[in-house]
């Protein structure tokens, strides 16, 4: 039973000390770890070839072999190895004068030559077990959470993201707008389970996909005789979610006598079965997405503005894949780890042109197209290196590259909307004070403000009751 990966990382003039260790490693009898070997020339020029190996190994234990007075040269090479997130143990030649740079808080263990065998071993195999056991709890974790796939550094992304903690510790309702596939469901499910009701329901209902006549029936139940056909009495799925999280997703769609009925439940926790006088309490929190423009929703009349306004408490907005850069590549490499395990396929990786494919190209179905895009190729192609050709996407001519003025409009774009957003966010949606620190006239800044179809509302309404 193999408990993880070694990664033994020696340095040029640490040979000596390194061999020994590796002949320690290899003399294991009944290895329950694999070992991945690197050398690096100087510990001052960290290249890319190390980044890509811990990336493909994943090692749950490092060992560090350093070679004398290096110890304080540790900096660039802890931000290589961050990614790892592997325990890391040094390995070094006495050298009294920098022993207290063996206690950094990024050092899990160290080891002093002489090397002894049992020493190494027993020390290798204790921390690989606890670092297994982590890994186990952190992807358990992960998975109860639902935040597997909400991997990226983008700033837009990060903003919104970070925000899942603190949203969490309230009941408060939260409004998640974003297109299809971003990622609404897996938020709503992360916020859930960081909550203190992460130990009740988490319901999650498209009111999309019920017919109008039935999604009343589905929320609040039915009482016996409340129609044609109503034998028995039912409870609906407010009951199912009780003291957990109800999560209403596409709720532009709900009917407006089913708003109406929504809207009391929000207001007073109380609400009543179809056919039935006695009205009930739920301790439900409830949480509402969507991927249309609300805004022109609320235009329309198909969605109450009282309703919106009692939902929107805390709005989050997930951005489209295509506005989060690099991301695509983060994601990507995520989803062909995983279909690979699960494909029972060796380890493979993009080519250069591959990646760039991926880059160019528009995602108008986002994470969940991207998703589903690289479990067919895993399935499709059978070599190592995943060539730009193994990878079709819906619309081939999307992946052509823009133009510089295209390019520059977009970043433009989404710095607008970013700084818009964020001075209404300060000044509350006054158009006024935000016009003033802008230092633009109070015209100039509302067009900017209905150029980008940003709801001023919705930052006056977030600040309610504070």
């Amino acid at each position: 039973m193999h408990t993880g990966t070694v990664l033994l990382l020696q340095f040029e003039a640490g040979g000596q000390l390194g061999s020994s260790l590796r002949q320690i490693l290899e003399s294991c009898p009944d290895p329950e770890f694999t070992v991945a070997y690197y050398t690096c020339q100087s510990i001052d020029v960290v290249d890319n070839e190390l980044s890509k190996l811990i990336v493909s190994t994943k090692p749950l234990l490092i060992l560090l072999v350093l070679p004398r007075g290096h110890l304080r040269s540790l900096d660039t090479l802890f931000r290589t190895l961050e990614p790892a997130a592997a325990r890391i143990v040094l390995v070094v030649e006495p050298d009294q004068d920098n022993l207290i740079e063996l206690v950094k808080p990024n050092i899990d263990d160290f080891i002093i030559a002489p090397l002894r065998d049992s020493e190494v071993l027993l020390r290798v195999r204790r921390l690989l077990n606890q670092s297994c056991h982590e890994q186990n709890m952190r992807d358990s974790l992960k998975e109860k959470l639902g935040l597997q796939q909400l991997i990226g550094h983008n700033p837009l992304f990060i903003s919104e993201i970070s925000k899942i903690p603190l949203v969490a510790k309230s009941d408060a309702a939260v409004m998640i707008s974003g297109e299809t596939g971003t990622g609404k469901e897996m938020v709503a499910r992360a916020i859930h389970y960081l909550s203190p009701r992460a130990g009740k329901p988490f319901i999650p209902i498209n009111c999309g996909a019920i017919p109008v006549e039935l999604i009343e029936n589905e929320l609040f139940g039915h009482d016996r005789g409340a129609f044609t056909g109503a034998a028995v009495a039912r409870d609906g799925l407010i009951h199912e979610a009780e003291e957990g999280t109800l999560f209403l997703d596409e709720v532009n769609c709900t009917p407006l006598s089913a708003q109406v009925k929504l809207l009391r439940f929000l207001q007073s926790k109380e609400y009543r079965r179809l056919g039935s006088t006695k009205s009930l309490n739920g301790d439900v929190r409830i949480i509402a997405a969507s991927n249309a423009n609300l805004e022109a929703e609320l235009a329309a009349g198909t969605l109450r503005r009282d309703l919106y306004y009692r939902l929107n408490v805390v709005p989050l907005v997930l951005p489209p894949l295509r506005a989060r850069g690099n991301d695509v590549i983060l994601l990507a490499r995520h989803f062909l780890a995983q279909y690979a395990v699960k494909l029972n396929r060796p380890a493979v990786d993009f080519s250069p042109e591959a990646e760039r494919k991926l880059l160019l190209y528009g995602w108008p179905g986002n994470v969940r197209e991207l998703e589903h895009v690289i479990e067919r190729v895993l399935i499709l192609c059978t070599e190592k290196i995943i060539r730009e050709h193994h990878i079709v996407l819906s619309s081939e001519t999307s992946s052509t590259p823009l133009s510089f003025q295209e390019a520059k409009a977009n970043v433009i774009s989404q710095f607008e909307t970013t700084y818009i957003q964020s001075l209404l966010t300060v000044y509350k949606g006054n158009i006024t004070q935000a016009a003033q620190a802008a230092q633009k006239e109070r015209r100039t800044f509302w067009e900017l403000v209905r150029k980008h179809n940003i709801d001023v509302q919705k930052f006056k309404t977030a600040n309610v009751g504070e």
